[in-house]
């Protein structure tokens, strides 16, 4: 498995993607997503082939690692990115979720769907720059409960970091919340 071996004491490319466009304390990274591997065909049958235990399967070995190292000490939830309803009703599950969900066992946290959600249906983003993707998402993600945030430790969960947009904009949908700390964690990231 092409493991990136980032953690989330130590700077690493993942970090430098954020870096100057949003306020996270650490982001990281699980596997390395390239065009012709693995993770592309875990990623694949996991977003489009209902093989939803994959991010079971990847959540326990990624929690289980972040616990062992004490990347993380204390975070108050999980956030998964969100699908919008139709996608959801259509896949049948978000991708991110069992991922997001595993993850908060193994830091002994909740996982929490329900404060973040997608207001509008886009089309897959995969083939998409990083402009066309910021564009696209300005305001596609809203906050449903702000209080339950103050003051809590967040660990937002996607399932590849490319360009960085997407996660971009849903951390800004958290910025003016007071006292929020912010950690970012992905499946996998194109190097």
């Amino acid at each position: 498995m092409p493991l990136t071996e980032y953690t989330f004491n130590d700077e690493n490319p993942v970090d430098r993607i954020f870096y100057g466009r949003i306020n996270i304390k650490k982001a990281s990274s699980f596997l390395f997503f390239t065009d012709f591997g693995i993770t592309k065909s875990l990623i694949h049958h996991l977003k489009y082939k209902g093989q939803e235990q994959v991010g079971a399967f990847l959540g326990h070995w990624y929690g289980q690692t972040i616990k062992d190292n004490g990347y993380l000490h204390h975070v108050d939830m999980v956030i998964p990115v969100p699908l919008h309803r139709k996608k959801l009703a259509k896949r049948g599950y978000n991708q991110c979720s069992l991922f997001a969900s595993t993850l908060a066992q193994h830091l002994n946290c909740h996982c929490r769907e329900d404060l973040l959600i997608k207001t509008a249906n886009t089309r897959t983003q995969t083939k998409r720059g990083r402009l066309a993707r910021w564009l696209d998402n300005r305001s596609l993600y809203e906050l449903t409960d702000t209080q339950a945030l103050r003051g809590k430790t967040i660990l937002l969960v996607d399932d590849v970091i490319t360009t960085g947009a997407t996660i971009e904009i849903c951390a800004n949908t958290f910025k003016d919340i007071e006292g929020l700390t912010l950690y970012v964690a992905s499946m996998a990231v194109v190097p």
